[in-house]
């Protein structure tokens, strides 16, 4: 019988390992939070439109420009990103300006760009 890769040759508890990782472990809710949020950044439009918010601010027009699809449907993923805390937006007459909604946005995206390019 061959040894599956993704499992032990045999059943063996670490109870020191487990009983740390127990403490620290997520609770429901967190994990749901950051599953959504590892969710929201699994559509390419998504990514596109954050990725041009990296650079610098823009409206939903520059956007839907700069990734190469329409102002609806860029409106729409805006959307999606503003719920999930991703984006804000600042209101300038009729016009609304797109940015990142923090630095801990940028890190997590800088991070996870720079682990897919290795």
């Amino acid at each position: 019988m061959a040894m599956e890769l993704d499992r032990c040759g045999i059943t063996c508890i670490h109870e020191e390992a487990v009983e740390e990782v127990q403490k620290a472990m997520l609770g429901e809710d967190v994990a749901g939070s950051l599953a959504e949020l590892f969710k929201a950044l699994g559509d390419p439009t998504r990514v596109k439109i954050l990725f041009a918010l990296m650079t610098r601010e823009l409206c939903v027009c520059d956007i839907a420009l700069v990734i190469g699809v329409s102002e609806s449907a860029v409106s729409h993923q805006l959307r999606v990103l503003r719920t999930m805390r991703l984006i804000k937006f600042r209101r300038e007459g009729r016009i609304l300006w797109y940015s990142l909604a923090d630095s801990h946005v940028r890190g997590l995206f800088a991070q996870g760009l720079e682990h897919v390019t290795e």
